[in-house]
């Protein structure tokens, strides 16, 4: 199959980042990189642009380090709870979920996340405290810690008191 060797005039997922050259079909890039201006052929009149596009990807990526940076300072002074309702013994109803979290993290502090930033395999379903690890940037990883609480305060029910207290029989036994 034949090959182009093309220059990258921006990121794409899945082949690279803006001035790197990159070996693909020659079709895929005479087809679809090229005439949309997603890369230009590998000629020597373009050594002036490679050396360009990797001076602003070097500055793009500072930026995209320090904007990480303030976003991981802003997340980790946050605190979050999460009320949820409970059925007996403190049960939950349903689970929380990474859109969950990614929805109160943008209420609280106006910063959004996409859900493969989230470090949460499978939803929550247990009360307490719970911390989960989201990366912002390839260098920069934060921990959210936050606590998921009942919306109804646990009741004590008749039941349990009756089984706490102690029988008849039992004070009847005591006393002869």
């Amino acid at each position: 199959m034949a090959t182009a060797e093309v220059l990258l005039l921006e990121p794409l997922d899945g082949l690279g980042a803006e001035g790197e050259s990159v070996r693909v079909k020659a079709g895929y890039a005479r087809n679809f990189l090229i005439p949309r201006k997603k890369a230009v052929p590998i000629n020597q009149g373009n050594r002036k642009q490679i050396e360009a596009l990797l001076e602003r990807r070097r500055i793009r990526e500072a930026n995209d380090l320090d904007k990480a940076k303030a976003k991981a300072a802003q997340i980790s002074e946050t605190t979050l709870t999460f009320e949820v309702k409970t059925g007996e013994k403190g049960k939950m109803f349903g689970a929380l979920t990474a859109k969950d979290i990614i929805n109160r993290i943008q209420e609280v502090t106006n910063i959004h996340i996409d859900k493969k930033q989230l470090n949460l395999p499978v939803p929550l379903k247990m009360l307490g405290k719970h911390t989960i690890t989201i990366k912002l940037h390839p260098e920069v990883n934060v921990d959210l810690s936050f606590e998921i609480v009942s919306d109804t305060p646990p009741e004590s029910t008749e039941a349990e008191e009756i089984e706490n207290s102690p029988s008849q029989s039992e004070e009847e036994a005591s006393k002869g």
